[in-house]
């Protein structure tokens, strides 16, 4: 489910997922086919390791890639789970062909 709230989307993002909703920053943004699919990407990760463990695992992933970048921006271009999404997110048949646990290949 797709929902529209540029409250709940940080600054300098345009979406952000928390299963079971997409929240999108501007409602243009839903014809945007490549961002939906980007978020959609994060739903299956947050299913397949269950939601809890996903954002904990996303938590100290995110510090581990602060402490080796420096940098907010470049830590969270490194989590592994936006790496799968950033490098799949304009194959919008990504989703039918993913294997379970693909982010794993991103670390």
């Amino acid at each position: 489910m797709i929902l529209i709230s540029k409250y709940l989307v940080p600054n300098g993002y345009l979406g952000i997922t928390i299963f079971p909703f997409v929240f999108l920053k501007y409602r243009s943004s839903k014809k945007d086919n490549v961002l939906v699919n980007h978020e959609k990407i994060h739903l299956k990760q947050q299913l397949e390791i269950l939601i809890l463990p996903f954002f904990i695992w996303y938590l100290i992933e995110f510090i581990i890639r602060l402490l080796q970048y420096k940098k907010w921006r470049l830590a969270y271009q490194n989590i592994s789970f936006e790496r799968e999404a950033y490098t799949n997110e304009k194959d919008l048949d990504y989703l039918k062909s993913r294997s379970f646990f693909s982010f794993i290949r991103y670390l």
